[in-house]
């Protein structure tokens, strides 16, 4: 039931953020400022300045920025799948070093999985990490694209794999997947902004990484746990793509539903014409329904059920994505030209919109996963 009904907790936390993200339009300060009341941190363990929340309680934070027209696209990045990763799985060294400083918004840090010639196909991903026998220090060669805001992160946490991994193996599972923390600045680390139609607050950046050396206690994790540290963080960015997905799709919404209240033809609102209405409420629903997929999900990865919140993150995702974009539209085209105006803040979602479609995942790959790991149908890759 809690996944349906939410707690006096959740609906007083969603009242503050929206109050918080209403009157805080300064991008510059926003992060800072969610940070000192808690917002950044909730889900991270309170015994490193965290919230000892979970993701259910960060999604929810994101809904309610993006639904202000302030999302923070880091808050997916940062908290949510490196202070997971870091909070699970690292040393006690490493989240004394990180978790603090991830909570408390002084520290950012990037996330590099996607790689060129790999995409969607996490199991080709070819950034190696050797052992230098001498120093026992770690070199890591590869490149890495579409990784958000290196420029403004400390350190990115990159998946990369043991050299003794054999390709051959990824077709069939055998990929063994390790996370490094890699400092900005570490030699041979450098990075190449993408020049982006879409114009976000924060960059888009690829990474190469030429024998970059780390020490041994840069690993988080085992070598050989596989699958289990990267779905720890990857579960997570599903459920909050959905979060900033709903918050911006509700933030398109509620400009058209203003508008539709106000602007007048004949001395009749055109809100009143059904043309108008049906399609807003349409978008209303798809998005309320998005968001208990989001909830249960985050419920589920929340209550330590990888298995059920994997397959429930992925449908949050694909569903807030979907109807993002329709939210989007048919706002746009509530407001006809004034939606292409600068005045009303809606043209830029057009193309924002649609990365909830593309990005982690693409909606095609959710439907490959539903379809063979759900339906049990034969997988056709």
């Amino acid at each position: 039931m809690t996944t349906l009904i939410e707690s006096d907790e959740h609906k007083a936390l969603r009242k503050a953020v929206s109050s918080f993200a209403r009157t805080h339009t300064d991008a510059e300060g926003l992060w800072q400022a969610a940070a000192k009341l808690g917002y950044i941190g909730v889900n991270l363990p309170e015994a490193y300045g965290g919230g000892g929340g979970g993701i259910a309680e960060l999604s929810l934070v994101l809904e309610e920025l993006g639904a202000a027209g302030n999302p923070l696209l880091m808050m997916i990045v940062s908290p949510a799948i490196c202070g997971t990763v870091i909070a699970r799985f690292g040393t006690g060294a490493q989240k004394r070093e990180w978790l603090p400083a991830l909570a408390d918004g002084s520290r950012l840090m990037a996330f590099g999985i996607t790689e060129p010639d790999a995409g969607s196909n996490s199991h080709r991903i070819t950034t190696t990490a050797r052992r230098d026998p001498a120093s026992g220090d770690w070199l890591l060669t590869g490149r890495k694209v579409f990784v958000s805001g290196v420029d403004i992160a400390d350190a990115t946490l990159i998946v990369g794999r043991t050299e003794t991994v054999s390709p051959k193996e990824g077709r069939t599972g055998g990929l063994k997947p390790c996370l490094f923390i890699v400092p900005r600045d570490a030699p041979g680390f450098t990075r190449r902004p993408i020049d982006m139609e879409l114009h976000g607050a924060e960059k888009q950046f690829e990474l190469v990484l030429d024998d970059v050396r780390l020490p041994a206690e840069a690993l988080v994790g085992d070598e050989g746990a596989g699958l289990l540290q990267l779905f720890a963080g990857l579960n997570p960015e599903r459920i909050m793509t959905a979060a900033f997905a709903i918050g911006m799709g509700r933030y398109a919404l509620s400009r058209a539903i203003e508008y539709a209240r106000e602007r007048t033809i004949w001395k009749t609102p055109i809100g009143a014409h059904q043309a108008i209405a049906h399609p807003l409420a349409q978008a209303h629903i798809d998005l309320e329904l998005a968001r208990l997929m989001m909830q249960k999900a985050a419920h589920l990865y929340d209550a330590g059920d990888d298995a059920g919140a994997g397959e429930a993150a992925n449908m949050a995702k694909y569903a807030a994505g979907e109807a993002c974009v329709r939210a989007v539209d048919q706002s746009v085209h509530t407001l006809g030209g004034n939606g292409l105006t600068r005045e009303f803040g809606l043209a830029s979602l057009i193309t924002a919109s649609r990365v909830a479609r593309i990005a982690p995942v693409s909606r095609e790959m959710i439907l490959n996963y539903v379809s063979h790991q759900t339906l049990g149908l034969p997988k056709s890759y």
